[in-house]
């Protein structure tokens, strides 16, 4: 079903609401959609910028630094006028590298030069602590209550100045303050730290193999953050005494599990932020388990609202009916078959490399060939190309065996990249 286009937002959600006599778990996916019209009449808050510049010792090989300033300058020029922004220095420490003595500055002509001229000061020495930088970006952060804050940390190496608890800590404390983009340049940096960040902060994650290629990336990634307009949505379920919502996970464009982000907002209603939009489409895959009823019996599984501040733009309701068909119950919705295959997708290729990783060849087989089946099965050719860098794959008969040698930049491609999802257009394609 779908409601109605309201101010350049449309709202559809897709399910199978037939249940076997018995069964307790609703499965639903809802498909947001902002146009250009909602953003030309949204109204964003201040916005602010902090570039998070890994300056640890690592960075003076291969170039790195040099491309690193040059990408902190490209990204400089794309913040719009106006546009509070703060450069952040981290090593085993974090420093402000621009303005000093304050939170911000202004985005505008003398300010960029400024922060250009501090960063040709800057030298490569020390080591890695993400949590300290972090630390720091959240004091910014919180200087600036309501602003639109978005950060992108660029790292070459692993978290080792820091236990993983100090880091969680910090996330922790970071968490809904502002949005962080993260990236890996060369082939030496952890896939499994960036995924926590990015994750924990709403960000993406990515590797940039060539530290040429930084500076365009990073120009990117402004202009994509200059898009938003939107200040952030919220998703509202509601659901009858008796029901609780199991999940919720957005499936697209990537996977992000949004279940423990919920705020308790009323009775049996809850919650959950999706952060700032562009004009864009995005999809959520929601369980809710209720109380089985008698065959032919429906209920009402929850009611799910798209809100900006209190105002409703658009709503679905989930429904249950119970049946003895089995051709209906067992008929599942090609949508929540599909994202339920990339979620099963992104764990096969982690744990795979996990294994890999840690020299269980069986193990790491298994994993990674059933991702090559997923892969195929839902049409993720990116993905699918990734796996072939890891895997030797048999055309004729469909068997796989790892490679001998894998670059690491390969690896971690796959890695970093196998929570990026493809999405189902229509049903049945």
């Amino acid at each position: 079903m779908s409601s109605p286009d309201t101010a350049g937002i449309s709202i559809a959600l897709d399910q199978n609401e037939f249940l076997a006599e018995g069964a307790s778990v609703v499965d639903a996916v809802l498909t947001v959609t902002t146009g250009p019209e909602l953003t030309a009449v949204a109204t964003p808050p201040p916005r602010l910028e902090i570039l998070i510049i890994d300056c640890s010792g690592s960075m003076g090989h291969q170039r790195k630094f040099e491309n690193a300033r040059t990408a902190t300058r490209a990204a400089l020029d794309e913040i719009p006028d106006g546009t509070a922004f703060a450069i952040i220095e981290g090593t085993e420490a974090a420093r402000m590298i621009y303005p000093t003595g304050a939170l911000s500055a202004p985005a505008d002509r003398t300010n960029r030069t400024a922060a250009k001229r501090a960063l040709d000061r800057l030298r490569p020495d020390g080591g890695t602590a993400m949590g300290s930088w972090l630390a720091l970006a959240r004091q910014v952060a919180a200087g600036h209550p309501g602003a639109q804050a978005h950060a992108i940390l660029l790292t070459d190496g692993k978290n080792e100045h820091e236990t993983p608890e100090q880091l969680a800590t910090e996330l922790d404390r970071a968490e809904g303050l502002f949005v962080c983009d993260c990236r890996g340049v060369g082939a030496d940096w952890a896939a499994a730290d960036l995924h926590k960040i990015s994750s924990k902060l709403s960000g993406g994650a990515d590797i940039v193999a060539d530290p040429k290629d930084l500076a365009a990336d990073f120009a990117a990634m402004m202009r994509s953050s200059a898009a938003r307009v939107i200040p952030e949505l919220t998703l509202r379920v509601w659901t009858p005494a008796g029901a609780r919502v199991r999940m919720v996970k957005q499936v697209a464009p990537v996977l992000e599990d949004l279940t423990g982000r919920r705020t308790d907002t009323g009775a049996q209603v809850g919650d959950y932020p999706l952060s700032s939009w562009a004009a864009e489409e995005r999809e959520y895959h929601l369980q809710i388990e209720l109380e089985p009823a008698a065959p032919g019996r429906e209920k009402l599984a929850g009611r799910l609202s798209v809100l900006a501040g209190e105002d409703v733009l658009g709503q679905g309701l989930v429904r249950a009916v119970w049946t003895t068909d089995s051709t209906l119950s067992t008929r599942i919705s090609t949508r929540v078959a599909h994202y339920t295959g990339q979620v099963e997708l992104a764990q096969a290729v982690r744990e795979g490399l996990a294994a890999r990783r840690d020299g269980d060849v069986s193990t790491a087989t298994a994993k990674l060939r059933r991702a090559v089946e997923l892969a195929a099965a839902s049409g993720h050719e990116s993905t699918a190309k990734l796996l072939r860098t890891v895997v030797e794959v048999d055309e004729k008969d469909g068997t796989v065996k790892l490679r001998g040698q894998v670059s690491a930049a390969d690896e971690l491609a796959l890695d970093i990249r196998s929570t990026k999802t493809t999405r189902l257009r229509s049903e049945g394609s």
